[in-house]
Parts: structure tokens; C-alpha cells; sequence
């Protein structure tokens, strides 16, 4: 994960998880809605996993 996507991440989480599929996105709004902090440890969370399942 790059650096522009960690301060996605961070800045919005939504904006983050765009390109992992439209449940993904509105899991991460949902939180994000119901606390800044869920919604952006959950898109670091889910970035961080696609980057070590496209790296094997």
C-alpha cells in the first residue's frame, strides 16, 4: 500500500476502498458514519490485506 493510499485511508476511508466492490465501500461508510476511527481502520485494514493477496 502507498503512501497516497494510507492518507486516503486516514483523510477518507470511503474514497479508499473504492475499487474493492460496492459492499466493501458501503461497509466503510457505514462505519466511518458511525465513527471516523472504524471507518478508517477498517479501510487500512482491507487495503493492507488486498496488497498481500496481490503480492503471493
Amino acid at each position: 500500500m502507498g503512501c497516497f493510499r494510507a492518507l486516503i485511508c486516514i483523510v477518507f476511508p470511503p474514497l479508499a476502498v473504492i475499487d474493492r466492490g460496492c459492499g466493501t465501500i458501503l461497509i466503510v461508510f457505514l462505519l466511518t458514519v458511525a465513527g471516523w476511527v472504524p471507518g478508517a481502520i477498517a479501510a487500512l485494514v482491507i487495503n493492507y490485506m488486498a496488497v498481500q493477496e496481490q503480492s503471493r
